[in-house]
C-alpha cells in the first residue's frame, strides 16, 4: 500500500482538527449549537459562522468530562466533517488516523472501531492518543530519549511521560481542570460581580481567550489590581459583541466617564489572571489535586531514575490552554524551583498548540512502519474487535 496522503482526525472535546496530511488542517467546533435568533436551525461545527447572533448559544456536546458519550451528536458532526461542505474524504482509498482520550473506555473504543469500519467503510484505521502524536512530533525534531507531554485542553490536563517513544503508564497524571472549568468559573465570577452571563458560554469563552494571561507573580499582580486610576496597569474593559457591527469582542483601555461609548462592556481586573491560576491551583475551586508544575515533577519522580534527566530537559506544552500568555514561563519557573539543582530543565511550547498533535499525525504517516500500526478492514472482519485492543495502545 502506498497512498500519497492520509486523513487525520484529531477528535478533541472542544474542536476537531481535521484534514488530509497534504493540506493544512481545518479546526471545526466539535459540537452542535442552537441560537435564540434562529430557533429552527441547528448549527453543526463550523456552520456557526453563518449564525447572525451568537449570544445565548445552546451547546450540544458529544463529549462529557473528556469522554465521548453522545454518539448521535458525534455522528452528525462527523457526517458534516466528511461532507463536501467541510473536508471531504474517500475512506476506501485513504487511511485514517483518529485520536481518542487516554484510558478510553473499552465500550467507546469498540463503538469507534465499529462505526469507522462498518458505517464509513474505512479501509485502514489507526486509533491513537493525541499525546502519542504530539510526542512523535517532538521526538522527530529533537531526537531525544524521554519526553513529558503536557496536554492542557478543554476537559482535562494530562501529563504523560514517554521513554523511547513509549508512554510510561505509571507516570501518567490527570488534572480535572481544562478550558471548560476556566470558562465556567469566569461566567460565575462575572455574573456575581457585574452582569448575568451564565447563558453566554460562547461569548465568555472568547472573553477568556482575549483577556486572560498567566501571572508570573500572583500576589504582586493582585497588589496592582487594587490600585486606582492609571497606576492599575492590568484593568481593561472587554467590549461585548453586538452582532450588528461587532462579531467578536475585544479588550480596550478604560474609557473616562465623559467619553462613554454606547457599547456594553465587562470590566476585567484580577479576573484576567485569577482564572488561568486554576491550572496551577485547582484547589481554588475545590478540586483537591496538584497544579501542573507539581504534577510534572510527581510524574517524572515515578519514572526510572536513569530517564529523569532526559524527561526534565524535554517538557512540551500543547492544547488550547497553552495559548495563555505567560503559561510557558510560569511552568518553567515552578518546575525549575521544584527540580533538583543539578538537573537542567527545558520547557517548550508548541508552535501551534491547537494543531500540534495533528501535525504529529502528518509525521507519523511518513514513517516507513506506518501501516504496521494500522488495522485494516480485512483484519477487522476476520479477527474482530479483539485485534483492535491488541493493536492500539490507548
Amino acid at each position: 500500500m502506498s497512498e500519497t496522503s492520509c486523513y487525520i482526525l484529531d477528535n478533541g472535546a472542544y474542536t476537531a482538527k481535521v484534514g488530509l496530511s497534504t493540506m493544512e488542517p481545518k479546526i471545526v467546533p466539535n459540537c452542535i449549537m442552537k441560537a435564540k435568533s434562529e430557533r429552527r436551525r441547528p448549527f453543526i461545527g463550523s456552520q456557526l459562522d453563518e449564525c447572525r447572533d451568537a449570544s445565548g448559544l445552546f451547546y450540544i456536546l458529544p463529549f462529557q468530562k473528556g469522554f465521548l458519550i453522545n454518539w448521535d451528536t458525534q455522528k452528525t458532526i462527523w457526517d458534516f466533517i466528511f461532507s463536501k461542505e467541510c473536508c471531504p474524504v474517500n475512506f476506501s482509498e485513504t487511511p485514517l488516523i483518529l485520536t481518542e482520550p487516554l484510558f478510553n473506555f473499552h465500550s467507546i473504543q469498540e463503538a469507534m472501531t465499529e462505526i469507522f469500519f462498518e458505517e464509513y467503510e474505512c479501509q485502514s484505521l489507526l486509533r491513537i492518543n493525541a499525546t502519542d502524536l504530539a510526542e512523535y512530533h517532538y521526538r522527530k525534531l529533537h531526537k531525544n530519549e524521554g519526553t513529558v507531554v503536557v496536554d492542557s485542553g478543554y476537559s482535562f490536563t494530562y501529563i504523560v511521560p514517554y521513554i523511547n517513544g513509549k508512554k510510561y503508564k505509571e507516570g501518567i497524571r490527570r488534572i480535572d481542570v481544562g478550558g471548560k472549568v476556566l470558562t465556567n468559573h469566569l461566567k460565575e465570577i462575572l455574573s456575581y460581580r457585574q452582569l448575568n452571563v451564565m447563558e453566554e458560554s460562547y461569548v465568555i469563552n472568547q472573553a477568556k481567550e482575549d483577556s486572560c494571561f498567566v501571572s508570573r507573580d500572583f500576589m504582586g499582580d493582585m497588589q496592582i489590581t487594587r490600585r486606582t486610576g492609571s497606576r492599575n496597569t492590568i484593568v481593561k474593559d472587554y467590549v461585548l459583541p453586538d452582532y450588528t457591527t461587532l462579531r467578536r469582542g475585544y479588550l480596550r483601555d478604560i474609557v473616562r466617564p465623559n467619553e462613554d461609548l454606547e457599547q456594553q462592556t465587562l470590566r476585567m481586573n484580577n479576573e484576567r489572571f485569577s482564572i488561568p491560576e486554576l491550572l496551577f491551583h485547582p484547589s481554588d475551586v475545590g478540586i483537591p489535586q496538584m497544579g501542573i508544575p507539581e504534577a510534572i515533577i510527581n510524574s517524572i519522580d515515578s519514572c526510572p531514575e536513569g530517564n529523569k534527566e532526559s524527561l526534565l530537559e524535554n517538557i512540551i506544552l500543547y492544547g488550547g490552554n497553552a495559548l495563555f500568555p505567560g503559561f510557558r514561563d510560569r511552568v518553567f519557573n515552578e518546575v525549575r524551583a521544584l527540580a533538583l539543582d543539578h538537573f537542567d530543565v527545558n520547557v517548550s511550547i508548541a508552535e501551534n498548540p491547537i494543531t500540534y498533535a495533528w501535525e504529529g499525525g502528518k509525521y507519523l504517516f511518513k514513517d516507513p512502519d506506518f501501516y504496521s500500526f494500522c488495522l485494516t478492514k480485512e483484519e477487522y472482519e476476520e479477527e474482530g474487535r479483539n485485534l483492535a485492543f491488541e493493536r492500539f495502545d490507548i
